[in-house]
């Protein structure tokens, strides 16, 4: 059976608005699994100074991947974009975080759904809101009010690219 997941992308190296196509035609291709939607592209501040700006969006998927073997699909494109885990919170070509993975809580050493930095990320919350506006979370928040809770500074939203190649 399917499950809707929602998935956050994050780069601030090697072109990160390329990083995040890359590993959004990466998701399409993932056995069982269906690109359902991706928001648009948003530039913020890195949450450690002396790091370049992050390029964010997330994407909706539907796929018939458990969440464990969801998480290794994920390390492995970024793996394959060039991902080096050197530091925690280290600048990355890629970040792939589950953020909600149907109604399902999660707490594993390998996996936290939803996601636990989220309610407090507005780079995560408002691509999140334009895919799922009235999303109620599983475990009882509703994205409206952490919306409210976060503000939409220190976001640029990036222009939507058109054509053949804008995925």
């Amino acid at each position: 059976m399917s499950e809707r997941a929602y998935i956050g992308l994050g780069s601030n190296l090697a072109e990160p608005a390329a990083q995040l196509r890359h590993a959004l035609e990466a998701l399409q291709r993932l056995p069982g699994s269906h690109l359902a939607g991706a928001s648009s592209f948003y530039v913020s501040d890195s949450l450690l100074p002396g790091q370049p700006r992050y390029t964010n969006a997330v994407a909706a998927l539907d796929t018939e991947l458990a969440p464990l073997a969801l998480l290794d699909a994920l390390q492995a494109i970024e793996q394959d974009q060039g991902r080096e885990r050197l530091e925690r919170w280290g600048p990355r070509t890629l970040d792939l975080d589950i953020l909600l993975f149907g109604d399902h809580l999660i707490d594993v050493p390998r996996l936290q759904v939803p996601h636990y930095h989220m309610h407090a990320r507005a780079f995560v919350l408002y691509p999140l809101a334009e895919l799922a506006p009235d999303l109620h979370l599983p475990d009882g928040r509703i994205l409206s009010q952490l919306l409210a809770e976060c503000p939409f500074t220190g976001l640029e939203r990036m222009p939507v690219p058109s054509g053949p190649d804008s995925l």
